[in-house]
């Protein structure tokens, strides 16, 4: 699929809200110019005295990317001014040699550290996150100029870029020296590498991308090409941990895309399956934080907790590959996931100002909004950005892919069909009806595609009222192959049921006897019940208002009778448990459940009764 233009499209509905709110909040009051203290680290008098490790270098290049893409979509000017005046400041900052990072001479990228005890999480010296900051302000100044042309962005950019080439080549540095997790925080440079190669055209880009998977594949405890193909779990790549590793998977995905090398993709695949099954949460966000030292890495397979965290930045990184993954096959199931996070666990994080996220949403937990410098509130910030351009997809050589659902419009150039115009009107994810009206200049054929969603059982498509007999299912979307006229209107049902969901917790022990025969016994078991309605996941607040947990006796009856659709005064939808024994329990969809405020609880997973012993 060929992703269109973020500013041909209008996102109204839920995403337009929080993208509106991410405008006139964060990307527009967190950096203004270069007297933010997110910019200002970069001043070459405070960088000169700066021997310390740390993130906070990240949040320039993150804004930059969030801010070029909302002042192309918006028409901003404001924004594009201060978006060009910190850029312009980073650019006289850059040195001589392309460095353009936060920290002292002696303890850049290009010198090789004094190593240092391996800690549980792989960091080989003092200072783990300079190529990480170099990483970002490469994307960062690529999607200036995407947007807004300008040589000295895509030159800066180039000088990084270059610099690292040398580190890595003549320098003698490997990768894998220079990032946490056993390396992958530096090796994330394959990411804006590769995009460079895509940017410039030149090869020493995408040998540089390249020389940074070899690398990555040598370490013995990353192994990141290897261990894929060999199939092993998310959870056993490096350390596990999740935003890192899902953004090295961006990279590698677009290395496919440049080379065309079928191994890259099958890497990319077998591990997206990997999370995709085993690491996300109902509302679709990758998590970790059962029996691990760190919160943001995967749990071992079939782990799980009602109280695992997601991180916001994870959630960023999973929306990201996924889009590589729709960009290279076209598949449905990718869109699907982009939905489902955003839905969820994105807007979930938000808070409705647009300024406060949170680092972590939990499936039942508190809401904490997160403090000034937390890498997160950028993260989410840019994830938000993502959405437009994935909203909507030029298909083949003359289509159209309509992939998230929403109110919002967008226009398309398309052949001979010229400027088309495609308007949702729905109250998605609500309710399942999309109505789709087309505006033409010219009466022409095409393919328009409609994602089916996985969990709407007997969808149908109308075209003018009339079953769209023309529809051929592929690849998990409806495909209209016809003559189309201006004025034509679609309308897809997609049913939305309520759903319940059920997990597991269980701790089970494993030894060997005397005689060497293997000894397992179950010594824990929990059963939770999660609810979900169309892409959305229910949560409720505090259980009879103080309640933190609260365990469920099922009816015997069919679920139907139970699990109930219904709505409050103002017409928002609800669902209920009506259990008989108690008042119903009422549930929310969990980005506003227990309200969009510091310190509101979510519980998104009930636990269940013990079935009675024989």
């Amino acid at each position: 699929m060929q992703r269109i233009p973020a500013a041909a499209v209008r996102l109204e509905g839920l995403l337009g809200e929080a993208l509106d709110a991410n405008l006139a909040g964060r990307l527009s009051h967190f950096i203004v110019d270069e007297r933010s203290p997110a910019i200002e680290i970069f001043a070459p008098e405070r960088r000169a005295q700066n021997h310390e490790g740390d993130w906070y270098g990240e949040h320039a290049g993150k804004w930059m990317v969030a801010a070029a893409k909302a002042a192309a979509r918006s028409g901003d000017a404001q924004l594009l001014a201060r978006l060009r005046r910190v850029a312009d400041f980073l650019v006289d900052s850059q040195e001589a040699d392309g460095y353009l990072g936060t920290y002292a001479p002696e303890r850049r990228f290009m010198r090789k550290q004094p190593p240092k005890p391996l800690s549980w999480d792989g960091a080989p010296s003092v200072r783990t996150w300079d190529i990480w900051t170099h990483a970002y302000l490469i994307l960062g100044f690529l999607e200036i100029h995407r947007h807004f042309p300008e040589p000295r962005y895509l030159e800066a950019a180039r000088r990084i870029g270059d610099l690292c080439a040398r580190a890595l080549g003549e320098g003698g540095i490997d990768i894998t020296e220079l990032g946490n997790h056993h390396g992958m925080s530096a090796t994330v440079l394959m990411d804006p590498a590769t995009e460079l190669y895509f940017a410039t055209g030149e090869r020493r880009y995408l040998d540089l991308a390249t020389t940074v998977l070899e690398q990555a594949d040598r370490h013995p405890e990353l192994a990141l090409l290897s261990r894929a193909l060999a199939g092993v779990d998310a959870a056993e790549i490096a350390t596990g941990k999740a935003y890192q590793l899902a953004w090295n998977l961006v990279g590698l995905a677009k290395l496919h895309r440049a080379t065309g090398i079928a191994a890259y993709r099958d890497a990319v695949e077998g591990l997206w399956r990997s999370i995709r099954d085993h690491h996300l949460t109902l509302g679709g966000g990758p998590w970790g934080g059962v029996a691990h030292r760190s919160r943001e890495v995967f749990n071992a397979p079939g782990a799980f907790s009602p109280h695992g965290y997601v991180e916001t930045c994870s959630t960023l990184a999973w929306i990201q590959l996924n889009r590589e993954l729709l960009t290279i096959s076209g598949e449905a199931r990718y869109a699907e996931e982009i939905e489902r996070s955003a839905y969820n666990d994105l807007l979930g994080a938000q808070a409705p100002n647009g300024e406060d996220w949170c680092y972590y949403v939990f499936p039942n937990g508190r809401r904490v909004h997160t403090t000034y410098w937390r890498c997160c509130k950028s993260s989410g910030a840019m994830a938000l950005e993502e959405l437009p351009a994935i909203a909507y997809a030029r298909s083949g050589d003359e289509g159209i892919a309509v992939n998230l659902y929403g109110p919002g419009r967008a226009e398309i150039e398309l052949g001979a069909a010229g400027r088309v115009r495609l308007e949702q009107a729905t109250a998605y994810p609500f309710d399942g009806e999309v109505r789709l009206r087309i505006g033409l200049e010219r009466e022409a054929r095409f393919a328009l595609s409609l994602r089916l969603p996985s969990w709407a059982e007997d969808a149908t498509v109308r075209v003018d009222g009339d079953t769209a007999s023309a529809v051929v299912e592929h690849g998990g979307y409806a495909v209209l192959d016809r003559v189309w006229r201006d004025g034509d209107e679609v309308i897809a049902r997609f049913p939305m049921a309520p759903r319940s969901h059920r997990a597991l917790s269980r701790n089970v022990q494993e030894s060997r006897a005397p005689d060497g025969s293997p000894v397992r016994q179950e010594v824990l078991r929990h059963e939770y019940l999660g609810i979900t309605r169309g892409p959305l996941a229910y949560a409720s607040g505090l259980i009879d208002g103080f309640k933190t947990e609260e365990t469920l006796r099922l009816p015997s009856q069919p679920e139907a009778t139970w699990l109930c659709a219904t709505q409050d005064e103002q017409g928002a939808p609800l669902l209920e448990l009506r259990l008989g024994y108690r008042s119903p329990l009422v549930f929310a969809p969990y980005y506003r459940a227990g309200g969009r405020v510091d310190g509101a609880w979510r519980l998104t997973w009930m636990s269940l009764a013990p079935e009675p012993t024989p």
